[in-house]
C-alpha cells in the first residue's frame, strides 16, 4: 500500500531532485558532504582529509553547489572559510539530510545483518537512491524507467550498483514484478526524508530572498475539510497569494505513511489514542462531538421531543464499518436497546451524504463541526438528540523531528488561530 500511495501523490510534491532536474541540475551527495565539512571544520584543507577528496575537487564541488543554488555559500577570511547566511541555511538542511541517510543505511544494514558494506552511506549516490525509489514505486524496471525518462538498461544498472555498493539485497521478485526487501524499505524511507530536507532548503532559501511563495502538503482527514482547513487556507493565501497548498485526502493509514515518508508535511483531523507511531507527534486544536442530522424538510425536523424508536423507521447514511463514527452509531443503538438500522448507505463523503439527505428521508450521524457549514447553508438540520459520545480531539499530526520552514510555521499558527470549539 505504501508504494502505491507514494506513486499516487508524486504529482502533489515534486522532490528536490525533480525540481532541480527541470533546470538540468542535480545535487551530488559527495559534494554535500564536502560542503558541510568545510562549514564545520572551517577550511578546505581540513575537509579534504575527512572526505577523502583533493582540495581542488572540494573547491570545484562547492562552486557547483553555488551555481545550482545561485547563491554564494562560503566566504574566505584570514581564519579560514565560513558559511554566508545562505550557506548556513543550506548547511543546516544538508547536515540533517546526510545524518538521516546515514542512520537509514545503518538501520538497513542492521535489518539484513550480513553481507553489508561498512559505512556505505558515503559511497552511494542520489541517482542510485532515485532508482531504488522508482523500482519500488512501480514494481517494474521498464515502467520505472519510462516514468523517470531514462532507459531501462540504465535504470537497471544503477539499481543493481546500489546493491553492490551497499551489500544489501534490495529487490525480491514476485508474481507482479519486483518488491522491495525489508532493508530496502528502510533505505527508501531514509532517502525520501533526506530528499525532503533538501527540498525544504530550497524553500527556505527562497523565503530568505524575500519570496512569499513555497509549498505545503496537507493530509486532510474528513473532520478537517468542511470548515477548519478552508478557513486556514483562505487566511493563509490572503497574506501569501503565491503559496502552493496541496490537500490530499485518503484513508488514515495511507496519509500516515505519506507523512512518515516525507510526502506530506502535516495531517489534519481526528487524533488517535495512543499516538499511531513513535516518530510522530499530535497537537490538539479542539474537541468535536457527534450529532444526528437530516434535511430541513424531513418529517422529524423541528420536533423537540422525538421518541428514539422513530429513528429506526428511517433509512440511514453512515460511514463504513470499522470507522470511529460507525462504531459510535452502533453503540448508540445498542445502549438504547434499539435495533441497528437495516437500510444503510455507507459513505464518508460529505457531498454524497448531503445529496442523499436532500432527496430522501434519510438520517445520518456525523461530526457536529463537519456539518456546521451545511447547517449554515440550510442543507442540514441537527435533531435534538444526545448521542452520549466521548469528545474526539481534532488536531495536527506531524513527524516528531520535523523542522518546518517559516511558511509552514506560519500555516501552523493560522490553523491554531482559526480552530474554535465545536458548537455544543
Amino acid at each position: 500500500m505504501l508504494f502505491r500511495f507514494i506513486a499516487a501523490t508524486i504529482d502533489f510534491r515534486y522532490s528536490v531532485y525533480e525540481r532541480l532536474k527541470m533546470n538540468g541540475q542535480d545535487f551530488n551527495l559527495r559534494h554535500l558532504r564536502a560542503f558541510t565539512l568545510v562549514c564545520r571544520l572551517g577550511g578546505v584543507t581540513a575537509a579534504a582529509g575527512a572526505v577523502h577528496m583533493s582540495q581542488p575537487a572540494i573547491t570545484q564541488a562547492i562552486a557547483k553547489l553555488e551555481a545550482i543554488l545561485a547563491e554564494r555559500l562560503l566566504v574566505r577570511s584570514s581564519r579560514g572559510m565560513y558559511p554566508t547566511e545562505a550557506g548556513n541555511i543550506f548547511a543546516r538542511r544538508s547536515e540533517r539530510a546526510l545524518n538521516i541517510l546515514k542512520q537509514g543505511c545503518l538501520d538497513a544494514a542492521g535489518r539484513q545483518k550480513s553481507g553489508t558494506t561498512a559505512q556505505f552511506d558515503t559511497r552511494i549516490t542520489s541517482t542510485q537512491l532515485r532508482a531504488l525509489i522508482a523500482v519500488a514505486t512501480y514494481g517494474n524496471f521498464s515502467v520505472a524507467a519510462r516514468a523517470n525518462g531514462v532507459s531501462q538498461p540504465s535504470l537497471y544498472r544503477t539499481a543493481r550498483e546500489l546493491e553492490k555498493v551497499s551489500g544489501l539485497t534490495l529487490y525480491r521478485e514476485s508474481e507482479s514484478g519486483y518488491e522491495p526487501t525489508a532493508a530496502a524499505r528502510i533505505l527508501i524511507r531514509a532517502a525520501k526524508l533526506a530528499f525532503y530536507d533538501l527540498d525544504q532548503a530550497l524553500d527556505e532559501l527562497s523565503s530568505w530572498r524575500g519570496a512569499k511563495s513555497g509549498r505545503i502538503v496537507v493530509g486532510a482527514l474528513p473532520l478537517s475539510r468542511s470548515a477548519l482547513l478552508p478557513q486556514a487556507i483562505n487566511r493563509m493565501t490572503r497574506v501569501y497569494p503565491d503559496i502552493d497548498i496541496h490537500v490530499i485526502d485518503g484513508p488514515y493509514g495511507d496519509l500516515l505513511n505519506g507523512l512518515r515518508h516525507g510526502e506530506i508535511d502535516l495531517m489534519l483531523g481526528a487524533l488517535r489514542d495512543p499516538t499511531p507511531a513513535d516518530d510522530v507527534t499530535q497537537t490538539r486544536l479542539f474537541d468535536d462531538r457527534l450529532g444526528i442530522f437530516c434535511h430541513p424538510g424531513h418529517p422529524l425536523a423541528d420536533h423537540h421531543d422525538i421518541p428514539l424508536a422513530q429513528l429506526t423507521k428511517y433509512p440511514w447514511v453512515l460511514p463504513r464499518q470499522g470507522t470511529p463514527t460507525r462504531e459510535q452509531a452502533t453503540a448508540f443503538f445498542r445502549t438504547r436497546s434499539l435495533p441497528n438500522p437495516t437500510r444503510v448507505i455507507e459513505t464518508s463523503s460529505m457531498v454524497l451524504a448531503r445529496g442523499l439527505l436532500k432527496g430522501s428521508n434519510r438520517l445520518t450521524m456525523m461530526s457536529v463541526s463537519q456539518a456546521q457549514v451545511e447547517i449554515e447553508h440550510g442543507a442540514m438540520q441537527q435533531l435534538p438528540i444526545e448521542i452520549g459520545d466521548t469528545p474526539r480531539p481534532i488536531g495536527i499530526t506531524r513527524r516528531l523531528d520535523w523542522q518546518p520552514t517559516e511558511l509552514q510555521e506560519r500555516f501552523l499558527t493560522v490553523l491554531k488561530d482559526v480552530a474554535v470549539p465545536s458548537p455544543k
